[in-house]
């Protein structure tokens, strides 16, 4: 998807802006994508004029606005206190640091099934990208533990427009309510009742709270390595493997880190590579020969168009997420 340049107005309106220069073909979209929890999150917005968000920085809260420029460029224009941190972390943001050369390599792919092979020759403008935000991918992935997708999207939601703040203006162009999830501070203020009526149970809310009272530590790991960063979170009672793998595939681009644990994954991997169903242990076994790479393949897998048999009827989430 080309994004048209942000209009003249809207550009010399703005705090401060920065263009990035990739290197390689480049996916605004398909690369930030990952980072939304569907389509109604309050902290995005995916518009024909731009990809939106805002987020709170070590200045203050920031509004984004990520647009595509006719040589291919990616632009940034940014608004409020936090424009200055926003912006410094925009090409990590945007994958800068992600390096798919030794997955492109003629013998390692080769290996690839070809499923992996024909997504990967069709979707070379992918890239992983880089929060470096701990909390923010921390809190919405605790809320996922243990029940629906729809039911944790819901709570979310709830609770961003219940404490959340607005995002700083942005003029006329910005989108309608756009929203800056709570700081830690806020999220520890948020009594029983709300994350009651947001449907959130008292395991999920607890472990938000005890990972919360260890903001600053966690906010840390952003400058550790993926699997070490993992490792540390999962000190935390009610944050495993699973929550780990997922907040590092986000805060760190990690192209490794696999959500073992998740309902239907280890299914579709298993389906998609040998066309039957498989457990954990059978999904590690059959990505091993990638390992250092994992996360590509699956990446691979989901945008090969590729989709699971259905196995008799559905049931209510029962995993092991949150463990």
């Amino acid at each position: 998807m080309t994004i048209a340049d942000a209009p003249a107005r809207l550009a010399a309106a703005a705090d401060a802006s920065l263009r990035w220069h990739p290197d390689r073909p480049y996916s605004l979209l398909q690369t930030l994508g990952i980072l939304l929890r569907g389509t109604g999150d309050p902290s995005f917005s995916a518009r024909p004029d731009g990809f939106w968000t805002a987020f709170t920085t070590p200045d203050g809260p920031v509004t984004l606005r990520l647009s595509t420029s006719a040589d291919g460029a990616v632009d940034a224009l940014a608004w409020g206190p936090g424009s200055a941190a926003g912006l410094a972390g925009v090409p990590r943001l945007l994958g800068s640091g992600d390096d798919w050369s030794a997955f492109d390599e003629p013998a390692f792919h080769a290996s690839l099934p070809r499923m992996v092979r024909e997504a990967r020759r069709r979707n070379l403008a992918v890239q992983l990208p880089s929060t470096g935000r701990m909390i923010d991918a921390l809190v919405p992935t605790i809320l996922e533990q243990k029940v629906t997708v729809i039911e944790a999207r819901r709570g979310y939601r709830y609770l961003m427009y219940r404490f959340g703040s607005a995002a700083p203006a942005a003029g006329m162009a910005a989108p309608e309510g756009l929203r800056v999830q709570p700081t830690a501070e806020q999220w520890l203020r948020i009594p029983s009742w709300e994350w009651h009526k947001a449907g959130v149970g008292p395991q999920r809310s607890a472990t938000v709270m005890r990972a919360l009272r260890s903001a600053v530590a966690l906010e840390r790991l952003a400058a550790l390595p993926a699997t070490e960063a993992a490792a540390k979170m999962q000190v935390i009672p009610g944050i495993g493997v699973w929550t780990a793998a997922e907040v590092v595939q986000r805060t760190h681009g990690c192209p490794d880190s696999i959500a073992v644990g998740d309902y239907h994954l280890a299914a579709y991997v298993g389906a998609a590579l040998t066309g039957r169903r498989t457990d954990d242990s059978g999904m590690l076994a059959l990505l091993e020969p990638w390992k250092g790479h994992r996360q590509r393949v699956v990446r691979m897998i989901g945008l090969s168009g590729f989709r699971k048999p259905t196995f008799g009827p559905r049931m209510t989430i029962q995993d092991h997420r949150g463990h």
